[in-house]
């Protein structure tokens, strides 16, 4: 799927939350995410942390372009967890709505 710049990040947040929803349906374990899915909740946070903290180094070396990479990872690893919690891009979306007020 390829990501014009005029669509909004809704439309690939949404297909990735549907893929990895997809994913923990799927009994082979072959995939990254899939092992993530069936696997460990710590592992999964574990990986949020790591994450978070390369997006924050590279952000201190304003290395734009790895700031973007590592937080494209950041955010995907963010919904596996999200996943494995039973939490929906809705329901943070709802959560960010009621701070607007």
């Amino acid at each position: 799927m390829s990501i014009e710049k005029k669509n909004d990040i809704s439309s690939i947040l949404n297909y990735l939350e549907e893929l990895i929803t997809n994913k923990k349906m799927n009994n082979t374990n072959i995939s990254y995410t899939e092992r993530l899915l069936k696997g460990d909740l710590k592992k999964v946070i574990q990986k949020v942390g790591e994450e978070s903290n390369e997006v924050l180094i590279e952000a201190t070396l304003k290395n734009k372009e790895r700031t973007i990479y590592e937080s494209a990872d950041l955010i995907y690893h963010l919904l596996v967890m999200w996943n494995k919690l039973d939490i929906t891009l809705y329901d943070i979306a709802q959560e960010l709505e009621r701070r607007k007020k």
